[in-house]
């Protein structure tokens, strides 16, 4: 059976020390959250997921949810799981006190939802598309529709959707077909088909909130004429109690690869009564502010998925015995040493430690920033703040999906044929992991939307926001002693970014295949340098602590960060050859000869 510890002192490393809590304490509405009160919303954080959520992992996998008479059943244990996860006020954790939430900075709110996705990444999904409904309808919505849904939403009592995607759109939602004609009491009748919609119907809540991208009748075309609207799957009486059902409903759901306890659901709208969420034909603006959270959501759902495939690699590895050390026997009293003593298998379980934790410490970066966006008073604060983090969305959803499934299938060599069978249960994650890849944007629109969008944005003010503290960082450390071998490498790495960035700005101005064929390689390149920049702050906060108290965590840091830079940074260089090389061998082949 698969385990699962929750991480908690790195997660307190990262969030105390690495980024410094009393920051995010001082701000406006955190004052309240002292250290003590974090650590222990994690503490209770951990022990929900590790002794309700996870032991429905597996079995919910196996039963899958049930489609019947356009009912869905989720699997065994999710209804008790639902209600004990509302009652314990973890739908609330990040939402704003008006409406009933508990307004935790986004740090530790992250860190909990690393922890959901860990234990039970389908189960994290139900909460997860809920407070990205939350965060739309907060940031669109009328004040109205705010009293109307949010504090329901904020309960866990209703649950939320979006419907972007079309059997014939995904991507290019400026084919969108889905229609809203008014009705004369300001509602619209909407009208139309949407698929692969996570949540789209299920047993866990007595309402479902969809957030629906359809065109009105005066629409243009393209993306500019499509507007949101609010669609409940139950219509609400003037008292605020559910009256009938409305013409929303779900006609199959997915048989899936993986996540198979998440309903995703091809859902029917027929003359669906809905209400418009902010202004005619500015939806996808509004839209954007809850693929913009779920962005982020699912790069943390890959660096969950790979937290609880490692723990489980190391586990086996410990205890599978299979041929002898390279440099003589390791353990004379077993038949055969532990795994572990084979350097290909420390080379698999290194780099995803390495990987991993320095994801957790970039993710911690971005979740400050956005601490700082949501409640800081100064101005230039929150626009260095809101830079930073449009810069990082797009890598933090691409690359930590990416290595989340790359960890998975490193977690899976591991177990050797074992990691291939379903009784080991180190499968499922590699089944689970490879969902996040794909949704809310694939990675490679995400590579595209680095390359293409931020980049050049504002005369490439975003990329300073990087740049700056990093050339910061290696300016104040470049005479300590501890740093030495740290930060050549991490220099490196950036000029490479540099480089990278000049020769796709130049070469795009006269070809834009350009942008595209240097994306995907552009954001892993710009991925692995930020990696490196915090593990080298990681670094130079542990290598004074080696030796007191906690020495074997800080010493661990250092290891781990060694490791980074001189076997995994070095792709740096064959990433930058590769952007050079340009477009021509990919578009120059010729249609027919595929």
């Amino acid at each position: 059976m698969p385990v699962y510890k929750a991480p908690l002192e790195d997660m307190r490393f990262v969030l105390h020390q690495l980024f410094d809590s009393n920051e995010v304490t001082a701000l406006q509405g955190n004052e309240e959250f002292t250290l003590e009160l974090i650590d222990s919303v994690l503490e209770e954080a951990a022990k929900f997921s590790e002794g309700v959520l996870f032991p429905l992992n597996q079995s919910g996998d196996l039963e899958g949810c049930t489609y019947e008479n356009g009912v869905v059943r989720t699997p065994a244990g999710f209804k008790d799981a639902y209600k004990a996860f509302c009652e314990g006020g973890w739908t609330a954790m990040g939402a704003d006190p008006e409406y009933g939430g508990q307004g935790l900075p986004i740090p530790a709110a992250m860190m909990v939802e690393e922890m959901l996705c860990s234990a039970n990444v389908a189960f994290g999904l139900y909460p997860g598309l809920t407070h990205g409904a939350y965060v739309a309808l907060k940031h669109a919505g009328s004040a109205e529709q705010k009293q109307m849904y949010l504090p329901n939403l904020v309960s866990g009592k209703w649950s939320g959707t979006m419907c972007l995607t079309e059997p014939h759109c995904g991507t290019d939602l400026g084919m969108l077909r889905t229609r809203a004609v008014p009705n004369d009491d300001g509602s619209y009748s909407i009208t139309g088909n949407k698929i692969f919609i996570s949540a789209g119907e299920h047993d866990l809540t007595e309402n479902i909130i969809h957030l629906v991208l359809a065109r009105l009748p005066d629409a243009p075309a393209g993306v500019k004429g499509i507007s949101m609207f609010v669609v409940p799957k139950f219509l609400l009486r003037e008292d605020g109690s559910l009256g009938p059902r409305n013409g929303a409903q779900c006609t199959a759901i997915e048989h899936k690869m993986g996540i198979k306890a998440s309903a995703t659901c091809a859902m029917s709208f027929d003359g669906a009564k809905g209400w418009l969420v902010g202004e005619p034909h500015k939806g996808m603006r509004a839209m954007f502010v809850m693929m913009n959270t779920e962005r982020l959501s699912v790069g943390i759902q890959g660096l969950g998925v790979a937290e609880t495939a490692y723990q489980n690699a190391v586990a086996y590895a410990r205890d599978r015995i299979q041929g002898r050390s390279l440099t003589g026997v390791k353990a004379a009293d077993k038949q055969a040493d532990p795994i572990m003593v084979h350097p290909d298998v420390r080379r698999m379980l290194l780099t995803m430690r390495a990987y991993i934790e320095g994801c957790r410490a970039l993710a911690g970066w971005v979740a400050r920033e956005l601490e700082i966006l949501a409640k800081s008073t100064d101005e230039d604060a929150r626009q260095a703040a809101d830079d930073f983090a449009s810069l990082m969305t797009p890598i933090v959803k691409a690359m930590f999906t990416d290595l989340g499934f790359e960890i998975a299938s490193l977690a899976v060599q591991t177990y050797g044929g074992h990691g291939y069978i379903r009784d080991h249960g180190i499968e499922q994650y590699v089944r689970d992991a490879r969902i996040s890849m794909l949704y809310e944007g694939t990675n490679g629109i995400q590579a595209l939307d680095l390359v293409g969008r931020k980049l050049p944005q504002d005369g490439g003010r975003l990329l300073t926001r990087f740049l700056d503290p990093v050339l910061e960082f290696i300016e104040a450390h470049e005479d300590n002693a501890a740093l030495a071998e740290f930060l050549p490498p991490l220099q490196q790495a950036l000029e490479h970014v540099q480089v990278a960035t000049g020769y796709i700005m130049e070469n795009a101005m006269s070809n834009h295949d350009e942008i595209g064929a240097a994306s995907v390689d552009y954001l892993r390149l710009f991925g692995l340098t930020a990696l490196a920049f915090v593990w080298a702050r990681m670094v130079a906060i542990a290598a004074p602590k080696a030796e007191g108290e906690d020495a074997q965590f800080y010493r661990a840091k250092v290891q781990t960060a060694k490791f980074f830079m001189q076997r995994l940074l070095p792709q740096t260089g064959a990433l930058l050859a590769a952007i050079q090389s340009g477009s021509a061998t990919m578009m120059e082949f010729e249609d027919s000869a595929f």
